[in-house]
């Protein structure tokens, strides 16, 4: 699998080869994200940061939108060494006072 950590994830997604993690399902419960929107959106996704070096294997924050257009901040990553599966990290609503109006920038 070649290109970025956005594009190996879409494939995966594709695919259906994805894992929520057990803190994944925790904030998707605590913010009302239902897994269909997140997984529904991300063709549709913002790159925000991208970490093809991180630790525990390459990981990506997105901007996506659930099925009402808000703004949904998710983590996904690939496991070091592995070529799969896509796993959800984390999915919340950002707080707007903490990020800009259009949720792309940190303040």
């Amino acid at each position: 699998m070649n290109g970025t950590t956005y594009d190996r994830i879409m494939e995966l997604v594709a695919k259906r080869e994805v894992l929520i993690s057990s803190h994944g399902y925790d904030e998707l419960a605590e913010d009302h994200i239902r897994v269909q929107e997140v997984l529904d959106s991300i063709t549709l996704a913002l790159v925000l940061e991208d970490y093809p070096d991180y630790p525990k294997g390459p990981a990506v924050l997105l901007l996506q939108k659930d099925h009402q257009g808000e703004a949904i901040h998710t983590v996904w990553g690939i496991p070091k060494g592995a070529t799969s599966p896509a796993v959800l990290i984390t999915a919340y609503r950002p707080d707007p006072k903490r990020w800009s109006h259009d949720f792309t920038r940190r303040y």
